[in-house]
This record gives structure tokens, C-alpha cells and sequence, in this order.
């Protein structure tokens, strides 16, 4: 597996067009890899991920192969110096075991299954509570614990954007939360899957990628 971050240059009108469609973004992501490579393998797949700032706009990518950038590079980075760069991801995977405590970051489609006359509908949670909710829910999938020693939960939500957008004559709806905070490590294997394979639904819409940081 391979983790690599670009940053596009928020000025370019291709910037702004590929980051209002998430559609488009995804399209643009799996462009980055031969037809040969496939989305999804038994060690991953492809997973991506915006961080914006006033400052930057970041693309994270984990993928089981190593993308190419240079036709997002032209579009919509700078032309005059290469703006990506790509690791192995599996160093960093094999480091993780049960105990260790990580800043993380995760975006995701935080959802919950309704039924409403004798229909199951899927629906978005929009509250910084249940959206919490959502997230603790899952600590055994996770293979990770959000309460600190004092029982606080550990994570809060940074962002939280309705998103809506075409996927050819169909409208797109999702709900794009970002969660912060810091985590321990209960279940390494369990966390590396997810690290590899994302969480959530909305994956291909820029959803479900979970990113770790050292703990300052």
C-alpha cells in the first residue's frame, strides 16, 4: 500500500470545478493508475481525501499502487514544480500494536438505516452528537478506543457539509463529517483494514479515509 498527498493550487479553476464535485475528484483520483490497476485488491484499495485549510488545499491518496499525477499536476497544480509525493505505506502499518495512542483524522458519511412506511431509507446523522455516536459505535471495527483514562470521549467533529452533486443524470447526496482527535490502538489488525480499506459509506465520494499522526 502506498500513502501519497498532493496539493492543488486553489487559484486554478479546475482546482475549484474538481472540488465542488466530488464525482469528478474520484474520477480524477483513479485516472492517477493504469486501466490495469484495480480499484480494490486484497491488501486495499483506493481511498482519497481532502484537507482544506486558508492556506492549502491537501489530496490524500492510499492506494495499493503508486499513482501519477502529472494530468492533475496540469490541471491543477503548478507548473513550474511537482506538488505530489508518494511513500510506502507499509513501514508505518507494521509499526502499529494494541497500546499505542495516535492523533488521527477521519472524513466520513456518517449514516443510520430508517424505516418510514414499511420502507428502509438511509439517512444522514447531522448532529455533532450522533455523529459521535456513530464513530464510538464503531471502536470494536476499528480496532481502536475514543475515551480517554478519565472516561471523555477523545474526538470531536471539525467539519460537518452537505454535500450535493451529479453523477451523470442522478443527484448525489452526502452528508461530510471530519473527525479529529486521538485514539489507542486496541486491535492492530483490525486498524490496519481500515487504514487500508477505509470505513463508512461514501468511500469513492472522498469518505472513509483514516489517517494517523505521532502523538505530539
Amino acid at each position: 500500500m502506498y500513502m501519497s498527498r498532493m496539493y492543488l493550487n486553489p487559484q486554478r479553476r479546475q482546482t475549484r470545478e474538481l472540488l465542488a464535485n466530488p464525482q469528478k475528484l474520484h474520477a480524477a483520483v483513479l485516472s492517477s493508475f493504469p486501466p490495469s490497476s484495480s480499484e480494490t485488491t486484497d491488501e486495499g484499495r483506493v481511498l482519497w481525501r481532502i484537507d482544506q485549510t486558508r492556506e492549502s488545499v491537501a489530496l490524500y491518496v492510499v492506494s495499493p499502487a503508486i499513482p501519477s499525477f502529472e494530468h492533475l499536476q496540469e490541471q491543477a497544480g503548478w507548473s513550474q514544480e511537482q506538488s505530489w509525493q508518494s511513500s510506502d505505506y507499509t513501514a508505518m502499518l507494521n509499526r502499529i500494536v494494541k497500546g499505542q495512542k495516535y492523533a488521527f483524522r477521519l472524513t466520513a458519511n456518517p449514516v443510520h438505516t430508517v424505516t418510514e412506511d414499511g420502507v428502509r431509507r438511509r439517512k444522514a446523522h447531522l448532529t455533532p452528537a450522533h455523529q459521535l455516536g456513530w464513530l464510538t459505535d464503531r471502536e470494536e471495527q476499528l480496532g481502536a478506543s475514543f475515551t480517554g483514562e478519565a472516561g471523555e470521549i477523545t474526538a470531536i467533529t471539525t467539519k460537518s457539509e452537505r454535500r450535493v452533486f451529479k453523477r451523470e443524470k442522478r443527484t448525489v447526496t452526502i452528508q461530510q463529517v471530519t473527525f479529529d482527535g486521538s485514539l489507542e490502538v486496541t486491535d492492530a489488525d483490525k486498524l490496519r483494514e481500515v487504514l487500508c480499506n477505509g470505513i463508512g459509506k461514501a468511500r469513492g465520494y472522498g469518505c472513509g479515509l483514516l489517517t494517523l499522526a505521532p502523538m505530539e
